[in-house]
């Protein structure tokens, strides 16, 4: 019987030694084709993941230029019928209609939600505020409670979900979520793309990580921009 170690051994000398970590590979249903999901998607794609794209009109246009983009066996359909393909629901939609859209998805129990939407509304100064002071993945966490809710992608540009090479720092993604093994997926994913992230606790917290959104809507009223990133530091 061939030792294990020298099979590795062989694998390592024919495909090299600098292949990037390989997450699960899942299926990812990508819930709205804005600018979010069009990042997003295709990224997903790329790390090995199956992507259904869900869109109230998979026909149209823009919708299949982007199914087109996207590497792998990825399809897009009706968001119910997309939903209930996935292990992971990205929820890539106006913070307006997310509970009802959210609704229509059906039973969601044992998928992971990640929630990258930000909540705000424009007082009449100009600012960006809190339209509720209970988070939007709070909401859904009590839409959907056997589903487990992460807290995500939703603090930076949909650019930098393109590229984050294109500021000259990492970017951190602070995740917030009740289900321990569903923010370790997420958080998997997130890394995988070369982000890093920090568990900020429980869904209760995501109220928070959604105010880092309006600080970084508010500044750049004053024209400037940035993208968040945290010195990781552990205490002994």
């Amino acid at each position: 019987m061939i030792n294990q170690k020298v099979l590795l051994f062989a694998a390592l000398l024919c495909f090299g030694t600098a292949a990037p970590t390989i997450v699960t590979a899942e299926t990812i249903a990508v819930i709205g084709t804005g600018s979010v999901g069009s990042a997003l998607g295709p990224r997903f794609a790329e790390l090995g993941h199956t992507v259904v794209y869900g869109s109230r009109t998979p026909e149209r246009e823009d919708v299949l230029a982007l199914l087109a983009a996207t590497s792998g066996d990825a399809s897009v359909a009706m968001p119910p019928a997309a939903a209930q393909m996935a292990d992971i629901v990205l929820l890539a939609i106006p913070w307006s209609v997310a509970e009802e859209v959210l609704v229509s998805l059906g039973d969601l129990s044992g998928k992971v939600i990640i929630d990258p939407i930000n909540p705000r509304v424009v007082d009449e100064d100009g600012w960006r505020d809190y339209p509720s002071y209970i988070s939007n993945a709070e909401r859904l966490q009590a839409l959907a409670p056997r589903s487990a809710v992460v807290k995500a992608f939703s603090t930076f540009s949909s650019s930098t979900m393109i590229d984050p090479g294109a500021v000259d720092h990492s970017v951190t993604i602070p995740l917030a979520g009740n289900d321990l093994a569903a923010k370790a997926r997420v958080s998997d994913l997130c890394e995988a793309l070369g982000f890093e992230t920090i568990d900020f606790g429980p869904v209760r917290f995501a109220h928070i990580i959604e105010g880092l959104y309006l600080l970084r809507a508010n500044a750049r009223q004053n024209d400037f921009d940035f993208e968040w990133n945290y010195v990781i530091s552990k205490t002994p």
